[in-house]
């Protein structure tokens, strides 16, 4: 408030409104002029201009802004306690957010940072809206073992009851280690720009408990954890790209669990036959083809389609797009990766991303064309049953509309975890001519069993005659034209868009995953 402004109050009010803009400019102000320019410099978004960034153009209404001024035993008073969060709009929608300061004590966990934490968490709990953190920060704040909490609640015992309840995502902007990163596992989508790391220890911490030598990157660096320990979901180049990807995300999700995902009718929403498919698709199930040129196909925009977990689990795709308008997780094996084999760690990836997906009502579109699940001593060793099992306890669990469809081939559990399985609650499964099926391929379970030539060619003809074998018992409901695809898939969606029309609520889960 100006100068004149005040001065245009009663008199009587004049010092304190005074006091409370000094404060309040003071929460404003991040960690001061030299940082904030020195962040700048090194082309760097500040906490305050992440968040202006991030949400709709004015719809910001900070929360806790004076949290963290006061000093009760000498420490060092701290602008917004290090964490900048309240309540805004993104493409219209309310949603909570919360911004960890860097510039303000390296954007450390302070006792009133911890307040504000559960109370936004909380928040998003109570009114059932959607939380994103923008993650930056050292953790624990090291001085607070010097004065006594005030509480004993942690906001991640609110996160853990905000899942499934409302969408949750992480963007993760800088360095992130200890309690910030923990909390950032507790959301359901995890980005990392290409300069953040994540880590339950950063590497000084690494060498003074166990002498190990370490970079940042090797350590914790986004490459790390989106290609190979999986703990984040997608890699991006810059923060503007991880907005961008945050605000699609968040568009293919209602805004909580007791609502349904928007439809979003276009031109492109129409049916239509998919006249590329046979060039897309090769006949002989021997030949790897690249799944995404089918997904193009099938789904209304390209462009407006999301791969999660890129680059983990590869041989396995999980997407979000739209059919016919309506927003829809899909599940496919990637027949250019080992061939589409189900590993441990496509598993992992596929049944999080069911569960996510299951738990907001979205249908779920499972393209099949596998080998069965991922053999030999490295995929045991790496617990790769396990990780089926947890897969088909996932799909099996499914709640919302199921699609499947087996494009060429399926064999053994690779068949069950892709929700081939009949009569399981699928609103729709389809099977291409010429698919072949089985426990095993023929030519490796002929070997096995010690069949004669004569065995042998049989099991072959009983493999190679799956799409008729098994539309005459209604394993399908129906062997398609390929070129049918698409618009099958729509008219199942507008079918269980009917069961969809009860008041969603947020699913009763039961049982032990594996």
């Amino acid at each position: 408030m100006a100068e004149q402004d005040i001065n245009s109050i009663a008199q009587d009010w004049q010092p304190l409104m005074a006091e409370f803009e000094r404060r309040k400019s003071f929460g404003q102000s991040m960690g001061g002029e030299e940082k904030l320019a020195k962040r700048e410099d090194a082309g760097r978004f500040n906490a305050r201009q992440m968040i202006t960034a991030l949400v709709d153009d004015g719809s910001f209404m900070e929360l806790g802004t004076l949290a963290g001024g006061l000093s009760y035993h000498g420490e060092p008073i701290a602008a917004a306690d290090a964490l900048i969060g309240g309540l805004a709009t993104i493409d219209g929608r309310n949603v909570v957010v919360g911004c960890e300061d860097f510039t303000v004590m390296g954007g450390s966990i302070g006792h009133a940072t911890n307040a504000k934490k559960i109370r936004l968490a909380s928040l998003a709990l109570q009114e059932r809206l959607p939380f994103i953190s923008l993650l930056e920060g050292s953790g624990e704040r090291t001085s607070n073992a010097l004065s006594r909490h005030p509480y004993a609640p942690s906001d991640m015992q609110v996160l853990a009851k905000l899942s499934g309840i409302v969408p949750t995502v992480a963007l993760i902007v800088g360095p992130s280690a200890g309690h910030g990163a923990i909390t950032g596992m507790l959301k359901d989508f995890i980005v990392m720009t290409s300069d953040a790391f994540l880590f339950a220890a950063g590497p000084p911490l690494v060498e003074a408990a166990l002498g190990e030598k370490i970079s940042k990157q090797a350590l914790g660096g986004a490459a790390m954890h989106t290609s190979v320990s999986g703990v984040a979901h997608n890699q991006v180049d810059d923060f503007l790209q991880g907005v961008r990807l945050v605000r699609q995300y968040l568009s293919f999700f209602p805004a909580s669990a007791y609502q349904l995902a928007a439809q979003k009718q276009s031109a492109l929403s129409q049916s239509r036959s998919l006249v590329e498919v046979f060039d897309i698709v090769p006949n002989d199930d021997r030949i790897a083809y690249d799944i995404h040129k089918l997904i193009d196909l099938v789904v209304d925009d390209s462009d407006d389609c999301i791969d999660i977990q890129p680059g983990y689990g590869r041989s396995i795709i999980t997407s979000l797009a739209r059919i016919g308008g309506y927003p829809v997780a899909i599940v496919a094996n990637q027949p250019s990766v080992q061939a589409g084999a189900i590993t441990a760690e496509a598993a992992d990836k596929a049944a999080h991303f069911i569960d996510v997906c299951n738990a907001f009502h979205l249908p779920i579109v499972f393209l099949a064309d596998n080998p069965g699940v991922m053999s030999g001593s490295s995929a045991e060793q790496a617990g790769t049953l396990r990780s089926a099992a947890r897969m088909y306890a996932a799909q099996s669990s499914i709640e919302s509309p199921k699609l499947h469809v087996t494009i060429r081939k399926a064999f053994g559990f690779g068949s069950s975890l892709m929700g081939m399985n009949p009569f399981d609650q699928q609103t729709l499964t389809l099977a291409f001519p010429g698919i072949t099926l089985g426990g095993i391929p023929a030519l490796g379970g002929g070997i096995a069993s010690g069949a004669d030539k004569d065995m042998a060619e049989k099991l072959k003809i009983a493999e190679q005659s799956g799409a008729w074998s098994t539309g005459d018992t209604m394993a399908y409901d129906e062997i398609i034209d390929p070129r049918e695809l698409r618009n099958r898939f729509i008219k199942a969606l507008m079918v269980s868009r009917e069961r969809q029309s009860q008041q969603p609520q947020p699913l009763k889960r039961s049982g032990i995953r594996p």
